[in-house]
């Protein structure tokens, strides 16, 4: 990919930062330079903000809604027509394989607009009949309202599906939005910025703002007085500073924080599914993926031949270019974050684990060799103290360990103060209920994993977030109701 300027999307047009200040986009696959990315100023934020401001009380404002909800169809409809541009511009930020973002990030992307469009056309309001002495009686009927101007603080894992995922019910219901795409990944957020212009939505509905976190343009937009509601995705450390912003003000939040994702395996578990579900759910997208689980505990009679079955699969993964049809498992995102996961790699072994499979770096081509490349990684042996089992690692590793009762891998899987998702794999029914209710987890799938309904709600608990997003749960955030009260 030939060397690209990722710009500033404010008031329906691209420019560079007002002061000119640019940073490289690295490639994760070979660590070359792809791109300067322009840097938003203070002021360069107040202008997005202004411009979002007016946009709500001009034609997006002024727009009816059906309009409006068809317009979004038109975005979703130009997002497939330019697909290969979306997925080479993800690609490339990222250095996922194509074979991913082709099936998960890009058809989910342009499908978050459709979805909430549809949400919002088709979810009633509240309505209640009163009796009231010596009148007719009165009725009260619930109105939904645009929040306003939305900031959306977005992730660098799934740049385009989690941004959409924030930025499509927002404009369903009537809002303007400002989005802050991670530092390391620029180019989807940019791109859709022309999207927005080809199919006509107003200048101001929709910006883009780059740049870093604090001291920079991430604190500028999440303090600014005028940015009414806040959505994050990202690190807790993170997210617990944009809480203490967002209480200036007053302002609403939601928040989908880390998690330390656990898995309780069965004896009576299909293995094969087992297998193949946690071979997704532990390395899919390098391990970088919020849902992703860290933590399996198998129950101690197939706990030896599915720890075997799980390094033969993860040692099968095909390593490499991107491009590459039979490439399944790609770098990570920056080479801060291999420092990262290799050094929880390190404690491992420090801890005592006996290393399954990988621990280290691949043996690759000369040509990206220079990528953050890491091995896919199983240990077991470790105990449930170690900070390999207690802290997010966010790669591609899990640990795995043996349990005897039903109560046991319970309490271990609920022994951690993140609260994000679980999986569960038996055939028994009854304890998939009863497992499956008594995780502290927002989300718990059984036999299956990353499976999700958009009407359903979604977000973390404990530590793991704040608020539910998705189908009417996503309108909850993204408006305000008003009650009318009119005596007959």
């Amino acid at each position: 990919m030939s060397e690209t300027d990722f710009k500033l999307f404010i008031n329906g047009a691209h420019r560079p930062g007002s002061d000119g200040a640019t940073f490289a986009n690295i490639s994760p696959v070979d660590g070359s330079v792809i791109g300067q990315i322009h840097q938003a100023t203070q002021a360069d934020v107040d202008d997005a903000v202004r411009a979002a401001q007016a946009a709500l009380t001009g034609p997006w404002g002024t727009m009816a809604r059906n309009d409006r909800l068809e317009m979004l169809h038109e975005v979703a409809a130009e997002i497939d027509r330019r697909f290969h541009d979306f997925l080479a511009a993800e690609v490339a930020d990222t250095g996922k394989p194509v074979s991913l973002a082709s099936h998960v990030d890009i058809p989910r992307g342009a499908a978050n607009f459709k979805i909430f469009a549809d949400v919002v056309k088709n979810v009633p309001s509240e309505f209640f009949g009163m009796d009231v002495p010596g009148t007719d009686g009165a009725i009260n009927y619930g109105l939904r309202k645009p929040k306003g101007v939305i900031a959306v603080i977005c992730p660098w894992n799934l740049p385009l599906l989690l941004m959409t995922w924030k930025v499509g019910p927002a404009l369903a219901c009537g809002n303007t939005v400002i989005v802050k795409p991670s530092e390391e990944t620029p180019a989807t957020a940019t791109l859709l910025g022309e999207v927005m212009n080809t199919v006509g939505v107003p200048a101001g509905v929709y910006n883009v703002v780059h740049g870093f976190g604090p001291g920079a343009t991430g604190e500028f937009l999440t303090t600014h007085p005028d940015v009414d509601a806040i959505t994050f995705t990202g690190e807790n450390l993170t997210g617990e500073k944009i809480m203490q912003a967002s209480a200036v003000g007053a302002r609403d939040i939601s928040l989908e924080l880390g998690g330390k994702n656990p898995a309780i395996v069965f004896a009576d578990a299909d293995m094969v599914a087992a297998i193949e579900g946690t071979m997704r759910s532990a390395f899919a997208n390098c391990g970088q993926v919020c849902l992703g689980t860290e933590r399996i505990y198998v129950e101690r009679p197939i706990f030896d031949e599915f720890v075997a079955r799980l390094k033969d699969s993860a040692e099968a993964l095909k390593v490499g270019r991107p491009s590459d049809d039979d490439t399944d498992f790609g770098p990570l995102i920056s080479e801060e974050h291999r420092d990262k996961v290799l050094g929880f790699y390190e404690k491992a072994v420090t801890d005592g684990a006996k290393v399954v499979t990988g621990g280290g770096v691949p043996q690759l081509e000369d040509d990206i060799a220079g990528g953050w490349w890491v091995e896919p990684t199983i240990w077991t042996g470790l105990e449930e103290d170690s900070t390999v089992v207690t802290d997010e690692i966010f790669g591609p590793c899990c640990h795995i360990r043996p349990f005897d009762t039903e109560e046991e891998a319970i309490e271990l899987a609920n022994d951690t103060p993140f609260g994000l998702a679980a999986a569960v794999w038996t055939t028994n029914a009854s304890r998939a209920h009863r497992v499956g209710a008594a995780l502290d987890v927002g989300l718990c799938w059984v036999n299956s994993w990353f499976l999700r309904d958009l009407r359903t709600p979604f977000g973390g608990s404990k530590a793991s977030g704040i608020g539910r997003e998705g189908g009417v749960h996503s309108l909850e955030f993204y408006t305000e109701t008003t009650n009318v009260c009119l005596q007959l």
